[in-house]
Formats: C-alpha cells, sequence, structure tokens
C-alpha cells in the first residue's frame, strides 16, 4: 500500500507518515520499482498504535520507546501522565472560571474587563491589605465578578478584609443572593457562618428567608449569627435562639438588644419574658445569669417583665437586687 492510501485509511497525513520515518518510529516494508514507499498489513497497525499512544499525551520519544522496547513499563509513565493531565485540567477550569466571572459582570467596554482581571488577582494575594483595597475598590461602582467575591468573602479568615468584601457584596444588591445561598449549603460550618454573616448585610432580595432557614443550622455559631439578623429585622422566630444566646452569654447584649426591639410588639412580649425566665430559671443558683435577665429584661415592655423585675429586685445578691430595682425605676420614669 502506497502513502498516500495509507494516509486516507489511517486519516494520519502523509506529512507525519514521512515525520514518523525520519524519527525511526516508522519504516516502511519495501519500494516499489519506481522508488515509492510500500507499506504492510503490519506497518498500518504500527500507525494506529503510534496514534493511539499519542493520543494518550505521550510525546514521541516515549511512543518509541513503547513500541521497541521490550523492557519499557508503563506505569510510571502512565502516572506522570495522570499529574500532568490533572495540572493541565485545573489551569484549564481557572481560566473558565475566570473567564465566566468577567462574563457575568457584564462589562461594557475593555477597562472593566482589565479592572475586573486585577480585582481577582487582588483577591487571591496573600496579602491582606492588598485584598482589602480590592475589595473596597469593587464597591465603587462598575462591572464587578460577584462570584468572585462570593468566593473571597466564603474562604476570608482576616475580619477587616471580610467586613469589607460583605459590604462591597451588599452594595451589589441581589446579584450576591444566589451564590451566597450555595454558602449556606456548605458542609463546612465556617463557610456557612460566612455565609450568614454575608446574607445578613443584605437587606432584600429574599435574603430573610435564607436566614430563617439557617436558624435550622446544624451550627450553633451559624443559628445564632442569623438570629441576630432576624431579630434586627423583628422576625418573631429568632425569639428562641436569642433568648439561649442571653442564657448562655454569648453575645447577651446584642441579643437583649434584639429581643427589646422585637417586644415592640405586645404578642411577643409575654412571650420574651417566659423565654428568658425559662432558659434562665435553669441556672438560678447562679446570680450572674439572674444578672443577665435584669438587664435583658430592661427593654420589654409590659407587666409580666414588671413583675419579674419586682422579684429580682428582692434577691440576695446586691448586684441583681439594685440592677433589677434600677430598670424598674426607668419604666416607671417612661
Amino acid at each position: 500500500m502506497l502513502i498516500g492510501d495509507v494516509a486516507r485509511r489511517s486519516g494520519v497525513s502523509a506529512r507525519m507518515l514521512r515525520h514518523y520515518e525520519s524519527l525511526g518510529l516508522l519504516r516502511p516494508t519495501g519500494r516499489t520499482g519506481a522508488g515509492y514507499r510500500e507499506y504492510s498489513g503490519e506497518d498500518i497497525r504500527r500507525v494506529f498504535h503510534i496514534e493511539s499512544l499519542r493520543s494518550l499525551g505521550l510525546p514521541l520519544r516515549d511512543v518509541a520507546r513503547a513500541l521497541d522496547d521490550p523492557g519499557f513499563s508503563p506505569s510510571g509513565l502512565i502516572e506522570g501522565l495522570v499529574r500532568q493531565t490533572r495540572g493541565r485540567i485545573a489551569a484549564e477550569t481557572e481560566l473558565l472560571t475566570r473567564l465566566q466571572r468577567i462574563g457575568a459582570a457584564e462589562p461594557a467596554d475593555w477597562e472593566d474587563v482589565l479592572r475586573s482581571v486585577e480585582l481577582l488577582h487582588a483577591l487571591a494575594s496573600e496579602s491582606a491589605g492588598k485584598r482589602q483595597r480590592a475589595a473596597l475598590s469593587a464597591a465603587e461602582g462598575g462591572a464587578v465578578p460577584v462570584e468572585a467575591l462570593v468566593e473571597a468573602v466564603l474562604g476570608e479568615t482576616e475580619p477587616n478584609v471580610a467586613g469589607a468584601l460583605r459590604w462591597a457584596l451588599a452594595r451589589s444588591g441581589g446579584a450576591a443572593v444566589a451564590p451566597l445561598a450555595q454558602g449556606l449549603a456548605s458542609p463546612a460550618a465556617e463557610v456557612r457562618r460566612r455565609a450568614v454573616q454575608a446574607v445578613a448585610e443584605i437587606p432584600d432580595h429574599g435574603t430573610t428567608a435564607l436566614l430563617q432557614d439557617a436558624l435550622a443550622d446544624s451550627d450553633v455559631g451559624v443559628r445564632r449569627c442569623a438570629a441576630l439578623a432576624l431579630g434586627a429585622r423583628g422576625v418573631a422566630d429568632a425569639v428562641p435562639t436569642l433568648t439561649e444566646m442571653v442564657a448562655d452569654e454569648v453575645n447577651d447584649v446584642e441579643a437583649a438588644d434584639a429581643l427589646g426591639a422585637l417586644a415592640s410588639d405586645p404578642a411577643l412580649a409575654d412571650r420574651i419574658v417566659a423565654g428568658l425566665v425559662d432558659h434562665l430559671g435553669a441556672h438560678a443558683a447562679g446570680a450572674s445569669a439572674r444578672l443577665r435577665l435584669a438587664q435583658a429584661l430592661a427593654d420589654v415592655p409590659g407587666s409580666t417583665a414588671s413583675r419579674v423585675l419586682a422579684d429580682l429586685s428582692q434577691d440576695e445578691d446586691r448586684a441583681v437586687a439594685l440592677t433589677a430595682a434600677y430598670v424598674l425605676e426607668l419604666r416607671d420614669a417612661r
């Protein structure tokens, strides 16, 4: 079979077949009387073997070893090819993600594209200051790759940088809600906590429903962060978690403030008092628990709260009694 016939049947160009021959990979069995290369069936099988090994990413020098060296072991070479291929896939995936994020920002011109590229590089910096400056610049307007900001805030451990990222996301509005919702589904509790903190700073776009779902999270930190945000929004579902926070002395001042705001609804006031008494009653022997109860009731209106404060004003612990009496005086003055 002549070289043109081999090229048609194998799909390998005549030029490439001559290149294989020049490298010693492929040698035609014979020549015609006119001097043309003539390939046997075995030669054609070798062409297909060469192409098969090349399809795995083997360099031609390794293809020759694989075909001609009886002692050649493929395992080590294949492992190396696997590592190289994974590296290429990771690099291509990173490039695809970067392109998708820039595209999602809907750049109006090349200045927007360059700005997005600069932002992505800065967010990946090892310098916390550089990451913070990038987050602050992202909030200044223009095309912003929101998903990149979400990824950054979900992985950020520096409080100042995280705060700047949350501020930038809050200014981006509803575009950040969907990717943050994915963060709330993360198997890592610390990622879910960061997602809740970011969601809490976006005032609308369905974020209240996401925070209410977070009240059922398996991680107590996620639940408490969601409860503080919901309390500030006047959502009654946060009451049980907020009362637990006062009882457990975890962000108890902030939790008590949220409960006081919620208690402006008369329908919730008695419920809040009952919850506080139930939780802090379990620590009745502890003066510090009773003191927190008196302080938490300061902004809770209604006769039920007043009765509990009156009882606490007679407490055996002087600090508890004085605090409760002072709170009662303030309530009477109001």
